[in-house]
């Protein structure tokens, strides 16, 4: 009989980096449901209304995204309809039950022309085909409107799944030099992080303010969510070295853009300020270096 009254939490993409971590950061907030792919599919739109219908959540959470950067090029179609459309379909069932959306976005939807981070406010214009899908699914959700919350990240690590991390860790294993693109500058961002810091939002939006429709008029929208300051993939590189006490530590040799053959274009500077998230919800993200620090620390070298 406890749990009769505890609302539902919908997780997509559970077993995905950031997915998995908010399994653990929600625990307490709500029953926490989190449907494998086949039980809810975001390339199925029918599916996608059907699972929101009949769990009825009080909170959707969204992490589940197409993040093949190179492989979308030639793959539009998939890229927008999991980036795109499932956004938009999650944003009209989520408002029509009166749930809240909370969503994510990356730091690609910018070109990386501007000098100093990038806020909330400034024009946006992606390089490539998957930062334009994610960029649609933004514009998606703002057009339906309702309680919701996108955070943009980037550069995104962690323990599980494909990423700069565990691949740098592979590789040092293995060779004594490695090249790395030097040119490109952003905020490597830990899974917890955004995991706790979602999880510290929801809390405000479900159990403070849960009833309160002009406090979730006012906070609705876009908020830059990354780990504070900015490096390149090589220095990014080097850390992870240091941190994870590899030896022999592999040597990096930092190259342009031009010489790493890449499908997709990538933004050269994607730094995005937290100042918004600061000042509506109290937080300030750690530093790169110590979230990574803490990481490696917490998860052992991952080897």
């Amino acid at each position: 009989m406890a749990h009769t009254n505890e609302p539902i939490i919908l997780v997509t993409g559970a077993t995905g980096q950031v997915g998995f971590e908010l399994l653990k950061s929600l625990q307490g907030l709500g029953r926490i449901v989190a449907p494998d792919r086949k039980t809810l599919n975001l390339a199925d739109s029918d599916q996608i209304r059907a699972v929101v219908s009949e769990m009825k959540p009080a909170l959707v959470v969204n992490p589940a995204a197409y993040t093949a950067v190179d492989q979308a090029e030639s793959d539009r179609e998939t890229a927008a309809r999991i980036n795109s459309e499932a956004p938009r379909i999650l944003a009209e069932e989520a408002r029509r039950i009166g749930a809240a959306l909370i969503h994510y976005s990356t730091d690609y939807v910018f070109d990386g022309a501007k000098n100093v981070p990038y806020d909330e406010t400034d024009a946006t214009n992606p390089l490539n085909v998957y930062g334009q899908s994610k960029l649609d699914g933004e514009r998606a959700i703002q057009a339906v409107g309702g309680r919701y919350l996108i955070f943009r990240t980037s550069w995104v690590y962690g323990t599980r799944g494909r990423n700069f991390l565990r691949t740098m860790l592979r590789l040092a294993r293995d060779r004594s030099e490695l090249s790395i693109v030097g040119d490109q500058f952003g905020a490597p961002t830990w899974s917890t992080t955004i995991a706790a810091i979602t999880a510290h939002v929801a809390a405000i939006g479900m159990v403070e303010h849960s009833d309160d429709d002009a406090w979730w008029e006012q906070r609705s929208g876009i908020y830059h969510l990354t780990s504070s300051g900015a490096t390149s993939w090589a220095a990014f590189a080097e850390a992870i070295f240091k941190f994870a006490a590899v030896d022999p530590r592999p040597s990096v040799k930092a190259i342009g853009s031009d010489e790493y053959p890449a499908q997709a274009r990538r933004p050269k500077s994607s730094r995005m300020s937290n100042d918004k998230l600061t000042k509506a919800f109290g937080i300030r993200p750690p530093s790169w270096e110590e979230a990574l620090r803490l990481c490696i620390a917490e998860c052992g070298q991952l080897r």
